[in-house]
């Protein structure tokens, strides 16, 4: 299962896995669709190309409105109809079915794709279907030169394996201390499961005046966190939002695409 996109895609550019996490409403959505948005600008000024996969695994499915895309069928969705198929056909492989599903319910956009999770796990045990659906995904996102998971709210994705095999983690945090609490608990829970994540970088969102930024940097130093970036509040962003407008159509002045785009350089010159 390989998109259109992606096949035959041959490169020496390496490869890379960026999860966005931390608590909910921290503006992980809004930095998920402009990292696609920045690193696929990054890849054209230095006229390589290259080609995302970007994964909504919230629940609320905000990224494609994000992206200025839209969707018809979740992997929830074919999760659900394939267990029924199950039950009716023995003998059938839900791994093979998985990857023809995917393939159908994937959103294909100029430069990327979009695969949208959608519910998680209904009553009973979900437990070998998701792990072959893990494997699914995975296997997938090798041909990509690089994959966004818009994370869940929390911890849910580190507390169920569902992110794996990572790269770079963002950890996204705002001015409140519960933000830096989520972060933390994202570490302990990661080094508890022995999630592979090669490297963090902790992203201080919504940042409102140059007293707050030295605050709440204080306070994650603290705990033993180093921001290593910090993005400001943007009145753009909360306009867009309001109007409906996808945030991916932000000036390439606004002081959020500005903070992402050095991000988006950051990660990918990181040779973790």
């Amino acid at each position: 299962m390989i998109s259109k996109k992606a096949r035959g895609w041959e490169r020496d550019m390496k490869r890379r896995v960026i999860s966005v996490s931390g608590k909910g409403g921290s503006g992980k959505t809004m930095i998920s669709a402009l990292l696609i948005r920045e690193i696929l600008a990054e890849c054209d000024r230095s006229g390589v190309g290259c080609c995302v996969l970007a994964i909504d695994a919230d629940p609320d499915a905000n990224l494609a409105d994000a992206l200025g895309v839209s969707y018809e069928k979740t992997v929830g969705d074919i999760r659900e109809k394939i267990l029924e198929e199950k039950q009716r056909e023995i003998g059938m492989d839900i791994r093979i079915r998985f990857e023809a599903k995917i393939a159908e319910i994937m959103v294909e956009e100029h430069g990327f794709d979009l695969i949208v999770m959608g519910r998680p796990e209904g009553p009973g045990c979900y437990c070998p279907v998701n792990h072959i659906l893990r494997a699914a995904i995975d296997a997938l996102s090798r041909n990509y030169d690089f994959t966004v998971i818009d994370c869940e709210a929390g911890l849910e994705h580190l507390s169920r394996r569902t992110t794996q095999d990572v790269d770079v983690m963002i950890v996204v945090i705002d001015e409140t201390m519960k933000s830096i609490r989520t972060a933390l608990r994202l570490i302990e829970i990661a080094r508890e499961l022995d999630v592979d994540v090669r490297n963090m970088f902790f992203v201080a969102n919504k940042i409102t005046t140059e007293e707050t930024k030295k605050r709440i940097e204080a306070a994650a130093r603290r705990h033993g966190i180093e921001i290593s970036a910090f993005i400001p509040y943007d009145q753009s962003v909360a306009r867009f939002d309001i109007e409906g407008i996808p945030v991916v159509n932000l000036p390439d002045d606004s002081p959020s695409v500005v903070a992402v785009r050095g991000i988006v350089k950051m990660v990918m010159s990181d040779d973790s």
